[in-house]
């Protein structure tokens, strides 16, 4: 079948520095594209390219006649004025070829989204119900390729689940930026990813996040052998042009033509292989004070209405706590209650003597108009980091930019380097207590993951807000649940949390009075969200095989007490028996664990067969 969406050779370029060269990318009927890449490498440029708005400054593309494509941005503006009505509404209106029976279904699709008062006004929404009200409005016209730039960005966790519900159910093709791995791990059905180590610029493979993962690897591991093998070889023809060859000869000259493809070939690959990576590393102070914030029966209101109550929780040295709930819960009013910005409504909060609180605002306020040299070094030409003193062009390049950057405006960023400007701004600070608010929106996945191997490594507290489970399920020891209705739950882990979710004891109700034509759209919940996480999924799939290995292993162990050469030996016996021992306790832990997944996907399967 041809593709609906066909671009050719492709280029674009800002100033001297090209995004991308002669990339190829199709789109074919149905397919679940998520498109990753380091920040910088062009992606959201290449969805504006496909959609229409931007042109590419040379190749081809072509479109199915009458195609219909919607495509979402990374963030949601909506005018002064306008309610979750009148944007839906004119949204359908301006839609060709959308007949009754479209206008139904996509309404059902509102419903589903879980807005009760359509009479709401759109700016005032918060930045997750903005982001669920533009993809609503993208998919009221009906298109035949959503484009989704960074979706999750905003959304809480049950807003990402009702996109991941929402997608893998469509028939449109759809292509998704994204850096959130569980997102790209549930929905895709292929992954590319946009990058200058990959000799076209792109990596195609079919399958999730996961399947690409195996993929990738086989790729550089083969193109690493190839470096290593052109390497050689270069060098033995170096040696032979230093040794005085002369192109006297045709065999000659062409020995010294194929050593300058070679040469040609490897500084290719040196070029597109050499990368680098931020060195993310937060200052801890050596505070020996194991309490270092309690919260005692702490209420919190906000303009008469209660975001949590009697909440009493103590927050000690080394803790890193994953604080999670729906939009509009209290997360954010949580963190400022924290670090003293707020007064809570009742209650009591103790802190430390000269604690040091940093923080990381998810609506990373910078200077546009500052330079990033100011930026990064806003009281001279150096930093001081961990005592040592560091130029800035050296602190800059910590975070992978470059010299010529510094005298760019904070405005020419993109997202993702704006993040980074922030995390360089808070490594500066060291701190007893870390308050990071959404840090992951806008970062590629390699920042991501030095991101996280930071936060490990903190020997101070922290208390992480992210929609990001992967990260949460990685960072988090304890997990504090806000269930946007004033109360709070801890939990030991993120599983927890997610069963609590499945179980129904968390609802999400966007703020705003219910009006009865709303009310038809709340027979549509939000899907419930797998029993199985991402994590519990694959161990699920490979458990069965692990429980034939234990029984093999225990089969061998109780085989070896038969030996007379072991029985004869009372320190050898003993040692056996021990092993056996643990065998059996390893394959009854696996079975145990083994029935408690299948009766979670039994529960699964079962409200699928409703």
């Amino acid at each position: 079948m041809p593709p609906i969406i066909n671009a050719q050779k492709i280029s674009k370029a800002f100033g001297a520095q090209p995004l991308f060269q002669d990339l190829s990318f199709t789109v074919s009927e149905g397919s679940r594209i998520g498109l990753i890449g380091p920040n910088g490498s062009g992606k959201s440029t290449l969805l504006r390219i496909l959609s229409g708005t931007e042109e590419p400054d040379s190749g081809n593309i072509a479109i199915r006649k009458r195609l219909r494509l919607s495509c979402v941005e990374q963030d949601s503006h909506f005018k002064a004025g306008e309610t979750v009505r009148s944007v839906i509404e004119w949204a359908i209106e301006s839609s060709a070829n959308i007949d009754s029976e479209h206008d139904s279904h996509f309404r059902e699709t509102l419903g589903r989204a879980g807005f009760e008062d359509l009479e709401a006004k759109a700016s005032a929404l918060s930045g997750g119900w903005q982001k669920r009200l533009a993809i609503v409005e993208a998919l009221v016209q009906a298109p035949d390729v959503l484009l989704l730039d960074e979706p999750t960005n905003h959304l809480d966790l049950a807003g990402i689940e009702w996109l991941e519900a929402l997608l893998e159910g469509a028939a449109f093709a759809s292509i998704v930026v994204s850096h959130d791995r569980y997102f790209l791990e549930n929905v895709a059905t292929e992954m590319a990813e946009l990058s200058r180590v990959y000799p076209d610029g792109l990596l195609r493979v079919s399958g999730n996040y996961s399947a690409f993962l195996e993929k990738k690897e086989e790729f550089l591991h083969a193109q690493s052998k190839r470096q290593e093998a052109l390497e050689n070889l270069v060098h033995s023809e170096i040696e032979w042009l230093r040794r005085g060859a002369k192109a006297r000869t045709r065999k000659s000259k062409a020995r010294i033509d194929k050593a300058g493809e070679l040469i040609g070939e490897l500084a290719d690959l040196n070029a597109r292989t050499r990368s680098g990576t931020a060195q993310i590393d937060f200052s801890a102070t050596d505070r020996k004070t194991k309490r270092l914030i309690e919260l005692e029966n702490v209420t919190c209101e906000i303009g008469g209405r209660t975001l949590f109550e009697q909440l009493n929780f103590i927050i000690t040295a080394g803790m890193r706590v994953g604080l999670v709930g729906p939009n509009g819960s209290g997360k954010t009013s949580l963190l400022r209650l924290l670090r003293a910005e707020w007064i809570p409504t009742r209650g009591e909060i103790r802190r430390a003597d000269w604690l040091r609180i940093v923080y990381f605002d998810q609506s990373r306020q910078l200077d546009l108009n500052m330079t990033l040299r100011r930026a990064l070094a806003p009281d001279g030409d150096s930093v001081v980091y961990q005592d040592r003193v560091i130029h800035v062009a050296s602190w800059a390049a910590k975070f992978l930019f470059t010299g010529e950057q510094l005298s760019q405006p904070v405005e020419r960023l993109s997202g993702g380097e704006r993040a980074r400007v922030l995390i360089a701004q808070l490594m500066l600070q060291p701190a007893d207590v870390l308050l990071l608010d959404e840090p992951t929106n806008d970062l590629d996945i390699p920042t991501l993951e030095i991101l996280e191997e930071s936060l490990l490594e903190f020997r101070g507290s922290l208390v992480l807000v992210t929609h990001d489970r992967y990260m949460l399920d990685r960072v988090s020891n304890i997990v504090l649940g806000l269930d946007g209705q004033g109360g709070a739950e801890s939990f030991a882990d993120y599983p927890q949390w997610e069963s609590w979710q499945a179980e129904g004891k968390l609802e999400v109700k966007p703020s705003g009075r219910s009006t009865p034509l709303a009310q038809k759209f709340t027979d549509f919940p939000l899907p419930q969200k797998k029993k199985l996480s991402y994590l519990e999924a694959r161990e699920y799939a490979g458990i069965e095989q692990r429980i034939a290995d234990a029984e093999q292993v225990l089969e061998s162990k109780r085989t070896e007490l038969d030996n007379p050469a072991i029985v004869s030996d009372a320190s050898r016996l003993v040692a056996a028996h021990a092993e056996v021992e643990a065998a059996q306790k390893n394959l009854d832990t696996l079975y145990a664990r083994w029935a408690e997944l299948e009766d979670k996907a039994g529960d699964l399967s079962r409200s699928h067969s409703r």
